[in-house]
């Protein structure tokens, strides 16, 4: 039976065997409620009673006591209090309420939903996109085409240049005779389709431009995977690498003709900059969206002569950590000349992916624990590496340096220690290329080159790094260069701001009961605020290290000139050279 109370509120009495349920944390505490106009209500109905009382489980109250507290959705016209339902007699105003809790909480929705891997953007392009682009993309089978020059050969397919044989036709628009590059897959051919046409929906500039996939049987081999991709080029870093012009032969691809500068190692700097620049912005896009290359090499990377860039290639080995695709926790396909110390690309304890719609959920999560990314960024490192080292560009100086970097526990600066006292002059000449600028080569390099994967620094803080201050030889595109801005606005040292904020504990925080120490906030202080460059103590030690480093390179050089001497006839010991 309902009665009507003072004040305008009515309470109604439950009955019922349960036990009374407990208060809400969110409902009955401090509920301020104003005056209610006094009327009557008979009765309410005894089922609608009993569905309040009964219905729902515990999840969906948490829920609901949860947003109804902290004021997300309609004002709140009912509250609950045990075994009593108040309801008020007022009318519902109208609009929709927004609290100093609630916008918290959908700021904070809103950004776990567009967190790298981006489960937003996911969702868009699994159920929307995916499913009009199969609608309109054109079909082909492997009697369409006319295979050409073998242009490569691995253990997952050969590839061939390729071309229509039907002229002219509507179905792509290139009509060129080998202007398509045909593969034939005899493994992983489905989940290398699925990451090309994921990739060319999402960031079509990282890898080269995929057109069709499909799936062909034949009575004599069976079903067969073929991948169809516009023809771009077929020189790749590790061809440029293998010549003594290097990096020279890669300017003129890229501006059509030589710059006006001296050869030297200003030159080959700007050059070998605009390499990784294009390298890790490829990076960034496919990372972005939630993919993993897992086999980073210069063979896997082409120069696109159409754009001038180069372009990611050979996604077979790739892993699509928003959904799952291609990731087995205790299996890994990788090289393992470039692959990073760890090899796994997450832990090997994270379990198999679920449903791909709670796949894509969770995927922001196990992304920041795992930080998978920085596998492909310590690849990236060691090409960076190569290319400015000749003596690494060699299969047998690459294995040589995983044995070295082994033997000091992945630790870069030691491995330059033990190697610069006895390094040839291409070596030498290579450590004077990372050293231009104050060292920030080298430091960007010893960034990326890290033993812990929590260590490494991402595509976007690499592009943010000082030593890309200047966009090189290259003019950016149009999307690359804001993109480019907004990774350095977004990617600053906020030394600054955390000082502040220690400031600001330091004021409250300590005067309080569990706060922090002032030892806890001097580590703080410690770890946050840079050094000062212009100590006497930094600029001393800096000057020790550039004396040292001037005394072994005048050595170096003797001795490379006493060997040369030796090995010249013994008249031409005594010939004065000229200056």
């Amino acid at each position: 039976m309902a009665t009507v109370a003072s004040g305008g509120t009515i309470p109604i009495k439950l009955h019922s065997t349960h036990r009374p349920k407990p208060p809400s944390p969110f409902l009955g505490k401090k509920l301020n409620l104003k005056p209610y106009s006094r009327t009557t209500i008979t009765s309410l109905q005894p089922k609608t009673l009993a569905v309040l009382a009964s219905s729902g489980g515990e999840f969906l109250d948490a829920v609901h006591n949860l947003f109804l507290g902290i004021g997300v959705g309609l004002p709140c016209t009912v509250t609950e209090c045990r075994d009593i339902i108040y309801r008020s007699t007022l009318p519902k105003p109208s609009g929709l309420t927004l609290t100093v809790p609630g916008a918290a909480l959908a700021l904070g929705t809103l950004s776990y939903l567009w967190a790298t891997p981006g489960v937003a953007p996911g969702f868009f392009d699994m159920f929307f996109l995916a499913f009009v682009e199969r609608l309109f993309r054109p079909t082909f089978k492997k009697d369409d085409f006319v295979l050409g020059k073998k242009l490569g050969e691995g253990a997952f397919g050969v590839v061939y240049r390729a071309s229509l044989t039907k002229k002219p036709s509507s179905k792509v628009p290139y009509q060129k005779e080998g202007d398509l590059v045909l593969k034939k897959a005899t493994e992983y051919g489905a989940v290398e389709i699925w990451m090309n046409e994921r990739v060319r929906r999402a960031c079509a500039n990282s890898c080269a431009v995929f057109v069709y996939g499909f799936l062909e049987s034949s009575s004599n081999k069976g079903a067969e995977y073929w991948l169809i991709w516009r023809y771009e080029g077929e020189a790749t870093p590790y061809d440029f690498m293998q010549s003594k012009e290097f990096p020279y032969n890669v300017e003129t691809m890229i501006l059509g003709e030589a710059q006006d500068l001296p050869k030297g190692l200003e030159r080959d700097n700007r050059i070998i900059q605009t390499i990784m620049t294009q390298l890790l912005f490829a990076l960034d896009g496919l990372h972005s969206t939630g993919t993993v290359h897992r086999d980073i090499k210069p063979q896997n990377i082409i120069f696109s002569e159409g754009s001038r860039t180069f372009k990611i290639i050979d996604l077979g080995a790739a892993a699509d950590l928003r959904v799952g695709i291609n990731y087995i926790p205790k299996e890994f396909l990788l090289d393992p000349r470039y692959a990073a110390p760890e090899q796994y690309i997450m832990s090997t304890q994270t379990p198999s992916a679920p449903s791909a719609p709670v796949a894509t959920t969770l995927s922001p999560v196990l992304w920041q624990m795992n930080l998978p990314d920085r596998f492909d960024i310590y690849s990236a490192g060691l090409i960076f590496l190569q290319m400015a080292l000749p003596g690494l560009r060699s299969d047998s100086g690459l294995i040589q340096l995983n044995r070295h970097l082994k033997q000091c526990d992945y630790d870069l600066i030691a491995w330059r220690k033990s190697v610069e006292t006895r390094a040839s002059s291409d070596l030498r000449r290579g450590f004077e290329l990372l050293d231009l600028d104050g060292g920030i080569e080298w430091e960007l390099l010893t960034l990326m080159v890290q033993y812990k994967a929590g260590q490494r620094i991402s595509a976007k803080r690499c592009l943010a790094h000082p030593h890309f201050d200047r966009e090189g030889l290259l003019v950016l595109s149009l999307m690359q260069n804001p993109r480019l801005q907004l990774f350095r606005a977004t990617q600053q040292d906020y030394g600054g701001a955390a000082k502040w904020v220690i400031q600001l504990m330091a004021k409250s925080g300590t005067e309080k009961e569990g706060g922090f120490t002032e030892t806890q906030l001097q580590e703080l202080r410690e770890i946050q605020e840079p050094k000062k460059k212009a100590s006497p103590k930094r600029n001393a030690l800096a000057s020790v290290l550039r004396l040292q480093r001037k005394i072994l390179k005048t050595l170096n050089e003797s001795m490379d000139e006493l060997n040369q001497r030796r090995k010249s006839p013994w008249w031409n010991r005594w010939i004065p050279r000229e200056e």
